[in-house]
């Protein structure tokens, strides 16, 4: 019953190792690393008999005699007169494993290849690092470079590039730490999701995406359909009199992309007590801001014999597990991204962890509001929606951390969240923290049949779409 719109190391076997010693990358001509079957160092195929080792884990390890593997892209390269610095970086760490290479023991060997994009596979021991950021650096005793990269040629060069420059070069912008760090850490979140759930007895169930019923109310839905737009148009091109003959369709009515799973998770929850469900959502809201997306994963739980206050309990629990797992698990990426990108985000985000959720209803929130000082852009009065503005106000200057408000006018929440004795508000809730606002959306459930119904039809919906 809360709907939230908005975690062992392990080695490679000789086998996958084998596998993924030709990576598969695809890039236009010119646009990015190229294939290459070039080989330089001692030998290339003892490489292969070495287990391989990731950055973050090499970063992690002691100084050693012993050579180890590490495969990965050149992010950076410096020549010297004797010597070949390199940083290689195969995206499990915000940091590169920096690699000396004697020049001596290449003697005869092209190592021009060596350039900021290349994929190579080194092999040799780890020693104490004089650098400060790192405890230790590889010397190179075995090299292979396995896709060389144009410096002439390749779009990624040593600098900071605009998020609109990146969307031209789609293939590599992963390459980037911001795009590596956003990867990395939704990898943490999403695991942080699934153990949350799973250790208390919540079971994970897979609802369907095509769908022929509007689980919000709100008809902002993308169709699905097998029928050809064109049969549907007028000769000049205008659309046809007739109505659409669904019966010809693939489904034999009009079907949609789902705007959530919580209809079908409902269900499971009252046989199965507990569920969840995490994937993709669609919505057809044509709004060109920042929290609108037309396809995103929405998380899901429902859950049966559970109120309103006890709803908010699980959703504070939840926010700050997810949130205390990416602190811990993605630290350096949570620096990067307050170095870089929202400078106070991870002291933001440990004051939502170690905060009480202050709680109070809709008619309070407005009342708040209407008291303050603050003029808005949009006015405050009792039935509207509360916007972005509000809801930071209300976090970031009355209660200085996050909100649940609760209780919302029955004709801005949706029909099946359960109306309240005064037939004018109804047991929702909203989540809100600072910065954001609204992160967590939630409600009890409408259990009592008749009023279910009336809502149903209220709210101008058809019965037998939800059946």
């Amino acid at each position: 019953m809360l709907q939230n719109t908005g975690i062992g190391r392990g080695m490679a076997t000789k086998k996958a190792l084998r596998r993924d010693e030709h990576p598969t990358e695809m890039a236009s001509p010119g646009q990015g690393p190229r294939h290459s079957q070039l080989t330089t160092g001692h030998c290339a195929d003892t490489l292969g008999n070495m287990e391989r080792y990731r950055v973050r884990e090499l970063l992690n390890m002691n100084p050693g005699e012993a050579p180890v593997l590490c495969k990965g892209w050149i992010r950076t390269a410096r020549d010297s007169k004797n010597i070949v610095f390199f940083e290689v970086n195969d995206g499990s760490s915000m940091k590169n494993l920096q690699i000396i290479l004697d020049k001596d023991k290449f003697q005869g060997l092209e190592l021009g290849g060596l350039q900021n994009g290349a994929s190579v596979e080194v092999s040799g021991p780890l020693v104490e690092s004089p650098g400060k950021n790192q405890k230790v650096e590889m010397h190179a005793s075995e090299l292979r470079i396995i896709g060389d990269a144009d410096p002439e040629t390749y779009p990624m060069q040593k600098k900071r590039h605009s998020f609109e420059y990146l969307r031209e070069i789609a293939h590599l912008r992963p390459r980037t730490n911001t795009f590596g760090a956003v990867a990395r850490v939704r990898n943490v979140m999403s695991a942080a999701v699934h153990r949350f759930f799973q250790e208390r007895g919540f079971l994970w169930v897979h609802t369907p995406i095509i769908t022929a019923s509007d689980a919000e109310g709100a008809g902002e839905m993308f169709q699905v359909t097998t029928l050809d737009p064109q049969a549907l148009l007028k000769a000049d091109g205008s659309a046809a009199d007739a109505k659409i003959d669904y019966g010809r369709d693939f489904f034999g009515k009009p079907a949609y992309l789902t705007v959530s799973g919580q209809l079908n998770a409902e269900i499971y929850a009252t046989a199965l007590d507990r569920v969840y469900t995490f994937g993709p959502t669609f919505r057809a809201e044509n709004s060109n801001t920042s929290r609108h997306l037309a396809e995103f994963w929405m998380i899901e739980p429902e859950i049966a014999f559970c109120d309103l206050d006890q709803n908010i309990d699980w959703a504070e629990n939840f926010l700050k597990y997810v949130l205390g797992a990416v602190l811990e698990q993605a630290a350096d990426d949570m620096d990067f991204f307050d170095l870089r990108i929202q400078k106070g985000i991870i002291s933001q985000l440990q004051a939502v962890i170690d905060s009480s959720f202050a709680r109070i209803s809709y008619s309070e929130a407005v009342a708040e509001l209407q008291k303050s000082a603050k003029s808005f852009e949009y006015p405050v009065s009792w039935g509207v929606d509360l916007q972005s503005e509000h809801e930071k106000f209300l976090t970031e200057e009355v209660f200085k951390g996050p909100v649940a408000v609760t209780d919302y006018p029955k004709d801005i929440k949706a029909f099946y969240m359960r109306l309240n004795d005064d037939e004018k508000t109804v047991r929702g809730v909203d989540v809100l923290v600072p910065r954001l606002g609204e992160i967590i959306g939630g409600s009890q459930r409408e259990e009592r049949l008749d009023v279910l119904t009336r809502r149903i039809a209220e709210t101008g919906l058809k019965e037998e779409d939800y059946w």
